[in-house]
């Protein structure tokens, strides 16, 4: 079996930018879903992109909101490295694996951030994504690197 990125699993990493990489419930009946690429609130109905939350609104943002940029950008850098696994055979599936899981505990640490706050509950389920992909679909390979690393 290759350690390369398949196809499919390339979609599926993908299609991880699709996903809301945190929901954000507010007592009040509204919701904020958080994406790779922004903010998408329900009440009103309005998208902020991320570009805009850091280089408009950044005043007086938590410390915790940072780790969203820290998830892109962990996220950025596994699909870079699928990319490479799929174009060119040239990829460490640790170093896939492993950015999709510092991802993912960036969205917990974004999700606990706003939990704290009153009236609002957030749900990490990028956090849950990003490792069932890493589990699913790069720890078999990454495990082979490490028995051949330490065989």
């Amino acid at each position: 079996m290759s350690d390369r990125t398949d196809r499919a699993s390339f979609v599926v990493l993908c299609l991880l930018c699709a996903l809301p990489w945190s929901v954000q419930t507010f007592s009040n009946g509204g919701t904020t879903f958080v994406f790779a690429w922004g903010l998408f609130n329900t009440q009103p109905p309005h998208a902020t992109y991320i570009w805009d939350f850091f280089f408009r609104y950044t005043q007086g943002l938590p410390g915790y909101i940072y780790a969203w940029p820290v998830s892109v950008c962990c996220y950025v850098g596994a699909v870079v490295s699928g990319f490479f696994g799929l174009a060119f055979g040239r990829e460490d599936p640790r170093v896939t694996g492993g950015l999709l899981v510092v991802a993912g505990v960036a969205q917990l640490s974004l999700a606990r951030g706003f939990s704290v706050q009153p009236y609002r509950t957030a749900w990490p389920l990028g956090t849950l994504a990003f490792v069932v992909v890493a589990w699913g679909l790069y720890w078999p390979a990454a495990k082979r690197r490490f028995q051949a690393v330490w065989s």
